[in-house]
């Protein structure tokens, strides 16, 4: 006589097996689904001099020097993408679509931004009369 509660539940194992079973196959679909390819820094270097304010406005940044060290901060809005203007008597960066405003360092000072700017790394070359941003 087979006891009941193999009679009630024959398959279980077979079940727990196929389960964990399925779950190893779908874990390399899964890691090939939400593999994201790092991105391959972009050296550039730019010829133009700053200005005497100590700036340099290009399409997709702005380059600033002060006090012995160069940055620069990306000119797309967090929000929304848009090309941020950069206001030197008030000394910050505004979007024109929604107002948001970032300090030179990329830092927000007026929403609806919440993410602060991207921030690249520039050095002035002591040799040769440019500046290297890495985007």
């Amino acid at each position: 006589m087979i006891p009941s509660t193999q009679k009630e539940y024959p398959s279980l194992g077979r079940r727990l097996f196929l389960y964990i079973g399925g779950l190893f196959c779908l874990y390399p679909i899964l890691r090939f689904i939400t593999h994201k390819t790092p991105r391959v820094p972009v050296v550039i270097e730019v010829h133009e001099p700053l200005n005497s304010a100590g700036f340099l406005l290009k399409d997709r940044f702005i380059i600033f020097s002060r006090m012995g060290k160069t940055w620069a901060v990306s000119r797309t809005c967090t929000h929304l993408g848009c090309t941020l203007n950069y206001k030197e008597k008030e000394d910050w960066l505004e979007c024109p679509c929604h107002q948001s405003r970032f300090s030179t360092s990329g830092s927000v000072l007026q929403g609806p931004a919440k993410k602060p700017l991207i921030r690249y790394p520039a050095e002035k070359n002591p040799e040769h009369p440019f500046i290297t941003v890495i985007t």
